[in-house]
């Protein structure tokens, strides 16, 4: 395929508003659902061949359930392929089972629809979500829609690749080690890991002895991704964070952020370090106090997650026929699935001793914000690779090392329960986004948020369709 750029952006019902700006327009009457959703599934069908983002097409009897006051009411979107929603089936991305209909909602699901967004159908992940790149050991991978030759990372990869090509301005994603920030990054969105709890809880997360899993959005405004959580509360609120409610703008007082540029196992490459940096002399222009600071977490922590996964593999080769479908076949689940498993199924007796370390890591992560009020860094140690580059079908090993190299910064998040932010403010020469990190301590997304706004409004995001 031709190294290109490709979008959906068009003069129609979506135009170039985002989700915010399309339910005014529902509000108001000047649009309807219905028309928004037809432009929707005519944008998916534009794009479709040439980034492939789409497992199941639902485009003439799309989802919704909400009641016309819903925040994003008539707003179309996509869940991604690991969650269920009845009568659509749920194939995890793998080629181990004939994926059926599902015969129920889950609960997020439900939560996200009671948002006001409908649901057009499901998005691609990679196998079980287990790879940072959407591809596949025997199908077509989905293509960033910057640089078409290029992984849209993953494992939200083709909710990610949807929302930067125009077809949607909202759409599901989550995250076990950076699925919402990975693709946000590789992809030029916004992509807010919340905090372990703040949405109802993911059905395959809550099963593990460590909830890695959160559900949430990818977008191309902070306003969508902040009001998307600010409807799912009203849905749903946990007692035991603070209130978010609808974070409007930047905040008004200066903050202490600190700066990680190296993770303790990875070397970032010269465009993610310019941009990390860069994005840090803006933060103090507008009046922040930036400083280093250091991660109390290191070769140990990749180690311990990296068996953690293998032992979420095992899980899935284990409990298939039972979890997903009769015929379930662990033969034919890929190369990292299998490499993954086969190096738990080898040390699985440490599997206690990495549980204990895991669990011990909350604590410390907390403390890193007693003395500041955000942590930058980048999302990923490198620019999005080359597809291929993270195929599962590149020897175990090798794909291992390369993963670890690349992923070396948002899976602290997931085990401690923190929320972070992917934000796209910087690029290659070429063309392909490069995304910043900022975490929090736990419960304090509005600050996330706030600092967005301000990225945002003093440099807004580059447009695919310039």
């Amino acid at each position: 395929m031709a190294d290109e750029r490709v979008h959906a952006f068009g003069d129609d019902a979506l135009g170039e508003h985002d989700a915010v700006g399309l339910a005014a327009l529902v509000r108001s009457g000047e649009v309807s659902a219905e028309e928004l959703a037809r432009a929707a599934a005519e944008r998916a069908r534009k794009v479709d061949a040439a980034l492939e983002p789409v497992a199941f097409a639902a485009y003439g009897t799309p989802v919704a359930r909400a009641e016309r006051t819903a925040p994003l009411y008539g707003v179309p979107s996509f869940l991604k392929d690991n969650v269920d929603l009845r009568g659509m089936p749920t194939g995890q991305g793998s080629a181990a089972f004939r994926a059926r209909p599902a015969r129920r909602t889950a609960g997020f699901a439900v939560q996200f629809l009671g948002t006001g967004l409908s649901v057009l159908g499901k998005t691609r992940l990679p196998e079980f979500g287990l790879n940072a790149s959407t591809e596949y050991a025997a199908a077509d991978p989905v293509r960033n829609p910057w640089r078409t030759t290029h992984s849209p990372g993953a494992s939200s990869g083709g909710s990610a690749a949807l929302v930067a090509a125009g077809v949607v301005p909202i759409a599901h994603a989550n995250d076990g080690g950076g699925s919402i920030r990975i693709p946000a990054a590789c992809c030029g969105l916004v992509g807010l890991k919340p905090t372990r709890g703040r949405l109802v809880a993911n059905d395959q997360g809550r099963r593990l002895p460590i909830d890695l899993v959160t559900d949430g959005v990818v977008t191309r405004s902070v306003r969508d991704t902040a009001a998307f959580f600010a409807a799912a509360e009203r849905q749903h609120r946990n007692p035991a964070l603070p209130a978010l409610g609808l974070v409007e703008g930047p905040g008004k007082d200066p903050l202490r952020i600190g700066l990680l540029i190296d993770s303790p196992t990875a070397t970032a490459d010269a465009d993610t370090r310019r941009t990390v940096e860069a994005t840090a002399a803006r933060l103090e222009a507008m009046g922040h106090r930036v400083e280093p600071v250091e991660l109390p977490f290191g070769r140990q922590f990749q180690q311990d997650f990296t068996a953690y996964w293998g032992f979420i593999a095992f899980l899935i080769a284990a409990t298939g026929k039972l979890m997903h479908d009769p015929g379930f076949r662990p033969g034919r689940l890929d190369g990292l699935t299998s490499g993954l498993r086969r190096g738990f199924q080898r040390e699985f007796t440490r599997l206690p001793g990495v549980l204990r370390r895991l669990r011990q890591m909350e604590q410390p992560y907390e403390d890193l914000f007693r003395t500041h009020d955000a942590i930058l860094s980048p999302v990923l140690a490198h620019v999005p690779p080359p597809l291929g580059h993270l195929s599962p079908n590149v020897p175990f090993d090798e794909l291992i090392e390369r993963l670890h190299h690349y992923v070396a910064y948002t899976p602290v998040n997931n085990v401690t329960g923190g929320p972070g932010i992917a934000l796209p403010t910087g690029a290659t020469a070429e063309g392909l986004p490069v995304g910043v990190h900022l975490s929090a301590a736990r419960g304090q997304e509005r600050i996330l948020l706030e600092l967005a706004y301000a990225l945002e409004a003093d440099r807004p995001w580059r447009r695919i369709q310039d």
